[in-house]
């Protein structure tokens, strides 16, 4: 989820920074205006005003990405399971577990046959190895622990 916001932000400043630029045609002069410096005023106003458009557009298709990527963030997060079915491959037993938000599980041992289950492929926890469901990191397209 941290990963998410963290670019949900990053967008959403990038977009005010080409709305700051965009503007830059009515802004930038008013600060010359307020320091003294009136000379060459109308030569700024006009170049900086050629290029407001494409930033105007890009900024307001940054902020747009932005908010649609908080919007599908908000969406993942409320779609989460975190109840788990872990079935033991040597005694092939099963138990619904719940699943841990604020940690990785790498061991489970089994309740019938007390074997410790480890991640086997490259797994991050015991619930995407075992379990039928993947642990709430990778529901949500994160990396996990």
């Amino acid at each position: 989820m941290r990963n998410v916001k963290s670019k949900t932000f990053k967008t959403m400043i990038g977009g005010g920074v080409a709305f700051v630029i965009a503007t830059a045609c009515c802004w930038v002069p008013a600060i010359l205006i307020g320091v003294g410096g009136v000379t060459g005023i109308a030569g700024i106003s006009n170049g900086l005003n050629k290029i407001s458009l494409p930033f105007m557009i890009f900024g307001l298709s940054l902020i747009t990405y932005g908010i649609y990527s908080y919007i599908q963030s908000k969406r993942k997060t409320m779609e989460v399971k975190l109840k788990s079915t872990i079935t033991c491959p040597k005694c092939n037993h099963s138990k619904e577990e719940e699943m841990p938000t604020n940690a990785c599980q790498y061991f489970y041992e089994c309740e019938s046959c007390k074997a410790v289950l480890k991640p086997i492929n490259n797994d991050c926890c015991v619930y995407c190895s075992y379990g039928t469901i993947a642990c709430p990191p990778i529901q949500m397209d994160e990396s996990c622990c």
